[in-house]
């Protein structure tokens, strides 16, 4: 038997449905194209026009053509593989969902593909790191939740492995990242909460040993002295802790310092614990108790409408990251790709 696909004059052609697996010969006879130019069009090659990549990968996609990786590693030394290095505390689950679909979907149509490596916390960080660098079982990484002087990133520099971080360290002038800008986001949050009246505020920073939590609680604090307003920093819990660690941190905060009359949460989880314990002392938000949040997901107003909400695009980031990790294979002499997402006072959801 024989089934037909179209080339790119529009002819059809004949491919025989022996059972054999399609090969790279199949979609050249089909295309007409050399076999050279049928592998670099499904490997993304820079140099192949835009029009014979999407024609090559159309074929393959309708005669079930799939790489054989084991000849691909052979060939290349590549495996064709980002891996997204995931912590597994529940805390950071709803940035990463968004950030993996996000990875995945600017991924498609590319020949990489997106594993995730997790850790744990009982584990060294660099463990897994190390792992796909000497196993050589992804191509490039991608990181989350850098510290400032993260030995990650500083292992990936000295070998020379292509990666990309969610986040700023201080190596970040010398490789690919994107970030969110937490310190411009801190200082809207203090002049948000001083406009609404509050006399005291609070800050449910992430844990003090990452970067972004350094540079939210340094912005915090020069924006509250600038704007004359105390600012009280948890030092018994963070926007990361466990939901009755909040409860607990939120309860002395608001008892000891009647006057905090509103929290910056620095996550979702935060967010929704700082309500539940300043409502369980009697303080409505919107009202006695102002809610200063950031989100990955439209969740928080729906859960209080009177919260004062800033999105974070961490979509966006993980597109980025995507285009960055692949940069840094393919092209490893070109300056990093960096970007930084500034959130505006115009985009509050309140």
């Amino acid at each position: 038997m024989a089934r037909e696909s179209k080339a790119s004059g529009g002819h059809a052609v004949a491919v025989a449905d022996s059972g054999a697996k399609p090969t790279l010969k199949t979609i050249s006879q089909i295309s007409g194209l050399a076999v050279a130019t049928v592998s670099r069009a499904l490997s993304d090659a820079p140099d192949i026009k835009e029009d014979t990549k999407v024609l090559v990968r159309r074929i393959a996609r309708e005669i079930g053509y799939v790489p054989n990786r084991a000849g691909v590693r052979l060939r290349t030394g590549r495996t064709n593989v980002i891996s997204l290095v995931l912590p597994t505390e529940r805390a950071v689950m709803s940035h990463a969902a968004e950030l993996i679909a996000s990875l995945a979907a600017e991924l498609r149509g590319t020949q990489f593909h997106l594993t995730i490596t997790p850790y744990f916390n009982d584990q060294d960080p660099l463990e897994p790191v190390r792992y796909v660098v000497e196993n050589h079982t992804a191509d490039a990484v991608i990181l989350n939740q850098i510290t400032p002087e993260d030995p990650r990133v500083r292992y990936l520099v000295d070998n020379k492995f292509p990666f990309a971080t969610h986040g700023r360290c201080n190596l970040s002038g010398s490789h690919p990242y994107f970030d969110f800008d937490n310190g411009e986001w801190a200082r809207i949050g203090v002049r948000q909460l001083k406009a609404r009246g509050c006399r005291q505020i609070a800050l449910m920073a992430p844990p003090t040993d990452q970067t972004y939590s350094q540079l939210m609680i340094s912005a915090a604090k020069d924006e509250a002295a600038k704007v004359g307003i105390p600012l009280h920093v948890a030092v018994n819990a963070t926007s990361d802790s466990s939901i009755e660690e909040i409860r607990v941190s939120v309860h002395q905060r608001l008892q000891l310092s009647p006057d905090v009359g509103g929290y910056i949460c620095a996550s979702m989880r935060a967010a929704m614990s700082v309500v539940a314990a300043a409502e369980e002392l009697g303080r409505t938000v919107g009202e006695d108790i102002q809610i200063f949040a950031k989100e990955a997901a439209p969740v928080l107003r729906l859960f209080r409408k009177n919260m004062i909400v800033t999105t974070e695009h961490v979509g966006q980031a993980g597109q980025f990251l995507a285009r960055a990790a692949m940069q840094a294979i393919r092209e490893p002499d070109k300056p990093p790709m960096q970007g930084l997402e500034v959130p505006t006072e115009d985009e509050l959801a309140t």
